[in-house]
């Protein structure tokens, strides 16, 4: 072991042998409970911080392209290259890291898969040409996948009711507030979707649409671009959107989006969430979404089929003239992989340990941006709860989302809800989520780290409680068979004022050598448009420099 002594090598060996158990695991109880506590790369974030010495490198192999990191961007990167027959099989490797598929992962319960992390996605728009052939390779579009409105399959755009809202001890339909609101009220809300419809139209100077998904389509234009050195929150005020219905909905799409409210979210970005899809079908109505019981991981599924697949996590990288070195570790013991072309799919403060970044451009300690924490939480139910009876006011049959007005959570999905059409099963799982926007994300890791079953228990069941009365452990306990809570410490980049000029971002976005990057970071915000986006990037550049050759 070249460079380590004996004691540091044992001391290193005994920390490698926890990186084998990624995903990490807590097995708790709460009001005789079970539940089971996931920390997706917990355990080799403390490695990496803590410049745990590793072993020297006990084997070699040589590929055409190593791809760091499972998620989105990766995946889809894989899956260009694939699609392009200029690469074997086996030329493309992809490191899973520690957690396969990220953000999109899924588990299953007693038979029913659910998400443990990323559940929809929007229609796309005609900019997200991207996606569009992806969707049209799966066979979820069956016609017409470039023009204003494809066919959809009609078993994965969300089944009715979509959505709903609990206010003032009952349901209403839809989201957005709308009963017992003042005139006033009312008519700031119809001035604000109005205003939205006109941005989707609005463009630049530069002829581009101002607000466009993937963002790096959107205009240049300083008339737009300066929206981003204001918060949200500034933005509504200076504008007159006082209403607290509307504001309250507004800081609710944030959090779901971006893990941060209004008075932190950027101004760009806070409208960019209203004006920059627009999708539509042939099938489906305005706004839907689609969706499948473990939320989108059948689109990751769909990505890796065919693809090489090593299990581990990228330690070191460093190029070379002729190509680049990426020690990775699985099992305590690491191989190096020698690579003509490097994908780091992998979000950058995880990037920041591995890659000497301040030579591509990017200073971490200035260009990092901020990651919101999230706790998913899934609960296997023994049966459907009972829902208000239909001669009630507050009737309404239980939706796919569900949300709660006025609270700190965003409200939980039913996994079973797209088996509408086939028996209901006689259990299901509701998927809550909890965005920590309220905490500074470091601290909120600090404490998750370590949380008891009863924090985390309380998070989780917040929404549950406030509509079915599960806060009483013997209620709880005749309807919950067991938890499964996926903490998620550093779940998205948060898009606050400035962050569509930070010049470490777009010194990577513009790299084009042997090493290069593709997240969601990239863009500043996690959703599966920008990541696929720069996941496909990454790979034509590859192909191009392929055909320079």
């Amino acid at each position: 072991m070249r460079g380590i002594n004996r004691r540091q090598f044992l001391q290193s060996s005994a920390a490698l042998g926890l990186a084998s158990l990624l995903p990490a695991c807590r097995e708790l109880s709460h009001y005789g409970i079970a539940i089971k506590v996931y920390l997706p790369g917990v355990q080799m974030g403390h490695l990496l911080r803590g410049n745990t010495p590793m072993p020297a490198p006990k084997y070699e192999r040589k590929v055409k392209v190593a791809i760091l990191g499972s998620g989105v961007a990766g995946s889809f990167a894989a899956w260009r290259l694939k699609k392009s027959g200029e690469f074997a099989a086996d030329e493309v490797v992809i490191v899973t890291g520690p957690e396969r598929f990220g953000n999109a992962a899924a588990g299953v319960m007693n038979g029913l898969l659910y998400p443990q992390g990323a559940h929809y996605l929007p229609l796309p728009s005609i900019a997200s040409v991207h996606v569009r052939e992806l969707l049209f390779d799966m066979g979820v579009i069956e016609a017409d996948p470039f023009g204003e409105q494809p066919t959809y399959n009609e078993r994965v755009i969300v089944h009715s009711p979509e959505d709903r809202l609990w206010r003032s001890g009952q349901w209403q339909e839809g989201v957005v507030p709308h009963t017992g609101l003042s005139a006033d009220e009312q008519a700031q809300q119809q001035r604000f979707f109005a205003q939205m419809q006109s941005f989707q139209q609005a463009s630049g100077a530069d002829g581009r649409k101002a607000f466009c998904i993937p963002i790096a389509l959107s205009s240049q234009d300083a008339q737009w671009r300066q929206l981003d050195q204001i918060t949200f929150a500034t933005w509504l005020a200076q504008n007159g959107y006082t209403a607290p219905s509307l504001l309250w909905y507004l800081d609710y799409a944030c959090r779901d989006d971006y893990g941060i409210g209004i008075k932190d979210t950027s101004a760009w970005a806070g409208l960019h969430y209203f004006a920059a899809r627009g999708g539509e079908a042939s099938n489906a109505s305005a706004g839907a979404v689609l969706t499948w019981p473990s939320g989108l991981n059948p689109i990751l599924q769909h990505l890796q089929q065919g693809q090489t697949l090593i299990d581990g996590m990228a330690v070191k990288i460093s190029e070379h003239e002729q190509n680049v070195h990426v020690d990775v570790l699985h099992n305590g013991e690491v191989t190096r992989l020698i690579a003509e072309h490097v994908i780091c799919a992998m979000p950058l403060h995880v990037a920041a340990k591995i890659i000497d970044l301040p030579h591509y451009g990017f200073e971490p300690t200035k260009h990092l941006a901020p990651h919101a924490a999230w706790q998913v939480s899934n609960f296997l139910l023994k049966r459907h709860p009972a829902e208000a009876q239909s001669h009630e006011p507050h009737a309404m049959p239980l939706a796919w989302d569900n949300v709660v007005y006025g609270s700190h959570s965003l409200g939980y999905i039913n996994s079973t809800h797209q088996l509408i059409r086939a028996a209901r099963p006689e259990q299901t799982v509701f998927t809550a989520y909890h965005a920590f926007s309220n905490e500074a994300p470091a601290a909120v890791r600090a404490r998750l780290e370590h949380a008891s079953a009863a924090e985390l228990y309380q998070t989780a069941i917040g929404d549950l409680a406030t509509v079915y009365g599960w806060d009483n452990p013997l209620t709880a306990q005749r309807h919950i068979a067991q938890v499964e809570i996926t903490l998620r410490g550093h779940a998205m980049a948060s898009p606050i004022a400035g962050f569509l000029s930070n010049p470490g971002v777009a010194a990577l976005q513009k790299q084009s050598g042997r090493l290069l990057f593709a997240h969601s970071d990239l863009s500043g915000l996690s959703v599966f448009e920008e990541a696929s986006w720069w996941g496909d990037v990454a790979a034509q550049k590859i192909l191009a420099q392929g055909q320079q050759a």
